[in-house]
Protein backbone atom coordinates (compact mmCIF):
# COMPACT_ATOMS: atom_id res chain seq x y z
CA UNK A 1 0.00 0.00 0.00
CA UNK A 2 1.34 3.45 -1.09
CA UNK A 3 1.59 6.50 2.00
CA UNK A 4 -0.73 9.17 1.71
CA UNK A 5 -0.46 12.54 2.78
CA UNK A 6 -4.39 12.13 4.46
CA UNK A 7 -5.42 13.25 7.75
CA UNK A 8 -9.21 12.49 8.77
CA UNK A 9 -10.75 14.23 12.46
CA UNK A 10 -14.05 14.37 13.40
CA UNK A 11 -15.62 15.87 16.51
CA UNK A 12 -17.56 14.42 19.26
CA UNK A 13 -20.70 16.12 18.09
CA UNK A 14 -20.02 14.76 14.76
CA UNK A 15 -19.55 11.35 15.86
CA UNK A 16 -22.64 11.60 17.85
CA UNK A 17 -24.72 12.79 15.14
CA UNK A 18 -23.68 9.85 12.93
CA UNK A 19 -24.16 7.37 15.54
CA UNK A 20 -27.51 8.63 16.11
CA UNK A 21 -28.73 9.74 12.27
CA UNK A 22 -27.12 6.55 10.30
CA UNK A 23 -27.87 3.24 10.65
CA UNK A 24 -24.43 1.53 11.18
CA UNK A 25 -24.40 -2.32 11.72
CA UNK A 26 -22.11 -4.16 13.61
CA UNK A 27 -18.53 -3.98 11.99
CA UNK A 28 -19.68 -1.18 9.90
CA UNK A 29 -18.25 2.32 10.17
CA UNK A 30 -18.60 5.68 8.17
CA UNK A 31 -16.91 5.26 4.96
CA UNK A 32 -15.68 9.07 3.60
CA UNK A 33 -15.48 8.84 0.26
CA UNK A 34 -15.62 11.17 -3.45
CA UNK A 35 -18.47 11.83 -4.75
CA UNK A 36 -19.44 12.99 -8.58
CA UNK A 37 -21.75 15.86 -9.82
CA UNK A 38 -20.97 17.30 -6.49
CA UNK A 39 -19.06 20.35 -5.45
CA UNK A 40 -15.50 21.00 -2.82
CA UNK A 41 -13.25 23.87 -2.70
CA UNK A 42 -10.69 21.22 -3.41
CA UNK A 43 -12.03 19.41 -6.69
CA UNK A 44 -14.47 21.05 -8.64
CA UNK A 45 -17.21 18.19 -9.74
CA UNK A 46 -16.42 16.12 -6.80
CA UNK A 47 -17.36 15.87 -3.23
CA UNK A 48 -17.95 13.62 -0.85
CA UNK A 49 -20.70 10.91 -0.21
CA UNK A 50 -20.74 8.82 3.29
CA UNK A 51 -22.15 5.29 3.27
CA UNK A 52 -22.23 3.05 6.38
CA UNK A 53 -19.99 -0.18 5.45
CA UNK A 54 -17.27 -2.44 6.55
CA UNK A 55 -13.90 -1.25 6.15
CA UNK A 56 -11.72 -3.19 3.03
CA UNK A 57 -8.71 -1.78 2.10
CA UNK A 58 -8.55 1.81 4.20
CA UNK A 59 -5.69 4.36 4.38
CA UNK A 60 -6.83 6.70 6.83
CA UNK A 61 -8.87 6.07 10.20
CA UNK A 62 -10.57 7.56 13.23
CA UNK A 63 -12.37 5.66 15.38
CA UNK A 64 -14.08 8.39 17.70
CA UNK A 65 -14.77 8.27 21.44
CA UNK A 66 -18.49 6.73 20.83
CA UNK A 67 -16.72 4.06 19.28
CA UNK A 68 -17.60 4.36 15.45
CA UNK A 69 -14.73 4.07 12.72
CA UNK A 70 -14.48 6.76 10.33
CA UNK A 71 -12.13 5.60 7.02
CA UNK A 72 -11.07 6.72 3.60
CA UNK A 73 -10.74 3.86 1.17
CA UNK A 74 -7.61 3.00 -0.69
CA UNK A 75 -9.35 3.79 -4.27
CA UNK A 76 -10.67 7.31 -3.12
CA UNK A 77 -7.50 8.32 -2.16
CA UNK A 78 -6.92 10.16 -5.59
CA UNK A 79 -9.48 12.63 -4.02
CA UNK A 80 -8.26 13.19 -0.61
CA UNK A 81 -4.27 12.95 -1.34
CA UNK A 82 -2.39 15.86 0.27
CA UNK A 83 -5.55 17.16 2.50
CA UNK A 84 -6.77 16.89 5.82
CA UNK A 85 -10.61 16.28 5.79
CA UNK A 86 -12.10 17.49 9.38
CA UNK A 87 -15.46 16.76 10.51
CA UNK A 88 -17.83 19.03 12.27
CA UNK A 89 -21.15 19.17 12.86
CA UNK A 90 -23.06 22.49 11.87
CA UNK A 91 -25.42 23.12 15.12
CA UNK A 92 -27.82 25.27 13.16
CA UNK A 93 -28.43 23.04 10.54
CA UNK A 94 -27.69 19.88 12.46
CA UNK A 95 -26.07 18.16 9.97
CA UNK A 96 -21.85 17.07 9.43
CA UNK A 97 -19.97 20.01 8.01
CA UNK A 98 -16.53 19.18 6.02
CA UNK A 99 -13.74 20.93 6.48
CA UNK A 100 -10.37 20.63 4.13
CA UNK A 101 -7.15 21.02 5.30
CA UNK A 102 -3.60 21.59 2.95
CA UNK A 103 -0.76 22.10 5.33
CA UNK A 104 -2.77 22.74 8.73
CA UNK A 105 -5.02 25.83 6.71
CA UNK A 106 -8.54 25.92 5.72
CA UNK A 107 -9.09 25.26 1.87
CA UNK A 108 -12.29 27.67 1.01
Amino acid sequence: MAAYDITLEVSNEAADWFKEEVGIPEGSGIRIKAKIYASSPINQGFGIAVDSEVPSKPIVKFEAPNGILFFIEDNDSWFFDGYGLKVELDKDLNEPKYIYLKDGKVVE
